[in-house]
């Protein structure tokens, strides 16, 4: 009964376990705190191999290949509006050394390590070496969100995570073409083959590519498409360009929806619609084809490998990531602990899997052993660098478990003068306005800045977070202080976001919490208006160190009861004060704003240790 149940409504089974085992193994990961891709592939043998409910070949046949190569494209195109061109002023150098030499010494050792320890043929040994070199960037991304890493090894990581996906598919086809024209026309003649066909992929897949990018750019500038349709015309244009460049070169699909992607991100349109639906798009297209590509693996093939398989993903992770990263950035400006946190940052994920089976199908039996050794290697990365990246970057000094750096929205007067109190009590701290005077101004104050949106979706990946654990808002405007404390609550957690109270409320005029995104700072009573008033009285903002002789009593006094305290620091560890009553104590540190009494500093009780971070001149 049951087998008949099963025949006659296998098509419908297996697309609802697709849907089912991928949704609940990324809920699932979340729940337990495990990166997902883990649960994915477990889940996809579950569904395959174990209980037989999803047969890949027989659910989809000849679509199977397309399937997944739009939905890589897409996964791709996601990833890509992520990058700004504004990181490679930075990085650029480095990037480019990683993009060629580092590609092409993973590429080198990797087919060598498949060939003597795998044991491959030369071909599939050079094959397997062209797909390995790319990384993961749907598994790099939360594991540098979690990380936070200082300097500028973060957009190094994520902008190589995106942009060598294409690289390494496209390489795998030029190695397959070239394999099969050296077997029928010579090494000469098969050479130029490869030559001539990498001309044409950079040809199509950039043309087709920048062609789609610039006319959904005019359409969207011009708001010739509803919001409504925005996400779903994009996809139209995306879906466009990698079938036509797909079409005309094979692979070049990939390459034309990254640099399309790309081109959107720095076009300076508005992609929150596009954005927000890629987003859940692409999750649904990661667990769909991580159940698919892993329910197509007999268990059966990982014993095949034996010992090899676990000695080829030790020597790609020991030998192969650390040598591609040191001898490509020997000249550049990265420091040795930054090279040593690059070299241990590389895992694999979603395209790997997806180019290692395409090309399985395409060489049959003859392509034996390349999806287990790939999904051996993307397990064994996964959980090698998603369990010690983050300890290794504390230990390197690239990252804090507890970061206690602040992030301030608001490069106003007020937002300078806090921001120069957080930094002369040495911690981290970086103002981000839109208003480019005020970031002037905060700049040649030597404060940390940037002039990016906040409010845009990608501020949280865009932004330098290293050392910085907690947001306060101080612009004037209540209701952007609102929306970036929900930006970031995600991140920090709304225990460490604030904002200023809203004047309403401190007026008393509304006692409703409908503005409350986050905690307030300071005090109920304390609205921007009332601070700011306060700097342009002469109030300033003093870094004060209390002692069982000079107490927070005895500063009260010496300032006749007007000092308000903002933060409180001791052991490395600042406390941004709240609406609650706080009263700091003897060996902690207060940052306090206080109308300074005239001829006060001449005057100055023993024991107290303070400086004072002086209003700065200029509009708020």
């Amino acid at each position: 009964m049951l087998e008949h149940i099963f025949e006659k409504h296998a098509a419908l089974i297996a697309l609802t376990s697709i849907f089912v085992f991928g949704t609940g193994a990324q809920w699932l990961s979340w729940r337990i705190r495990l990166p997902s891709i883990l649960l994915l592939l477990g889940a996809g043998f579950l569904a395959g191999p174990v209980f037989h409910l999803v047969n890949p070949d027989e659910l989809l046949g000849e679509t199977l290949f397309p399937f997944v190569s739009m939905s890589v494209a897409i996964i791709l195109f996601e990833g890509s509006l992520s990058l700004k061109l504004s990181d490679l002023k930075e990085i650029g150098s480095v990037l480019s050394y990683l993009l060629t030499i580092g590609v092409l010494v993973t590429w080198i050792l990797g087919a060598l390590g498949a060939y003597i320890i795998l044991g491959f043929t030369g071909p599939n040994s050079v094959l397997l070496g062209a797909i390995l070199v790319v990384t993961g960037p749907t598994v790099i991304g939360p594991i540098l969100r979690q990380i936070r890493p200082i300097g500028q090894v973060g957009a190094i990581a994520r902008w190589e995570g995106i942009v060598i996906d294409p690289i390494g598919a496209v390489l795998a086809v030029l190695v397959f073409e070239a394999h099969r024209a050296f077997l029928d026309t010579g090494v000469n003649e098969g050479t130029m083959i490869a030559l001539e066909n990498l001309f044409w992929t950079i040809l199509y897949g950039g043309g087709s590519g920048a062609l789609a990018a610039l006319l959904l750019i005019f359409f969207l500038k011009r708001h010739a498409i509803p919001d409504h349709l925005e996400a779903l015309v994009t996809m139209l244009f995306v879906l466009l360009s990698f079938a036509v460049s797909n079409i005309l070169q094979e692979e070049s699909g990939l390459v034309a929806v990254t640099l399309m992607g790309v081109m959107m991100a720095n076009s300076g349109v508005t992609l929150k619609h596009i954005i927000e639906f890629k987003e859940s798009l692409s999750l649904l297209l990661i667990s769909g084809l991580f159940i698919l590509l892993a329910a197509r693996v007999p268990i059966s093939s990982f014993a095949e490998l034996g010992w090899r398989g676990p000695a080829f993903v030790v020597f790609m992770i020991i030998l192969v990531r650390p040598a591609a990263i040191f001898i490509s950035t020997w000249n550049s400006n990265l420091t040795n602990k930054e090279k040593l946190f690059l070299s241990w940052l590389a895992p694999r994920g979603i395209v790997a899997a997806a180019v290692a089976s395409v090309f399985a199908i395409h060489l049959g039996p003859d392509g034996k052993g390349l999806v287990p050794a790939t999904f051996l290697l993307i397990v064994g990365t996964v959980v090698v660098y998603g369990l010690t990246a983050f300890p290794l970057a504390r230990y390197l000094g690239l990252a804090s478990s507890d970061p206690q750096g602040v992030l301030i929205l608001g490069a106003n007067e007020l937002a300078r003068a806090i921001g120069h109190a957080i930094k002369e009590a040495n911690y981290p701290v970086m103002l981000v306005d839109t208003n480019r005077w005020n970031i002037s101004t905060a700049r040649m104050e030597g404060l940390r800045t940037s002039s990016k949106d906040i409010l845009n979706e990608n501020a949280v990946n865009e932004l330098d977070l290293g050392g910085i654990g907690r947001l306060i808002a101080l612009t004037q405007n209540d209701e952007v202080n609102s929306m970036g404390a929900m930006q970031f609550s995600g991140l920090f957690g709304r225990a460490n976001v604030f904002q200023l109270t809203p004047w309403r409320r401190a007026e008393k005029q509304e006692n409703s919490t409908s503005y409350l995104r986050a905690r307030f700072l300071f005090g109920d009573e304390f609205s921007y208006q009332r601070l700011s008033d306060r700097i342009d009285s002469g109030a300033v903002i003093k870094v004060t160190k209390l002692t069982p002789e000079f107490t927070f009593e005895n500063f009260q006094e010496a300032y006749g009861g007007t000092a308000v305290p903002l933060f409180i620091s001791q052991n490395r560890k600042l406390t941004v004060l709240d609406t609650e009553q706080h009263s700091p104590k003897a060996g902690q540190t207060v940052i306090a704003l206080v109308d300074e009494p005239e001829g006060h500093l001449q005057d100055q009780p023993n024991g107290i240790n303070e400086t004072t971070s002086a209003p700065v001149e200029g509009s708020i």
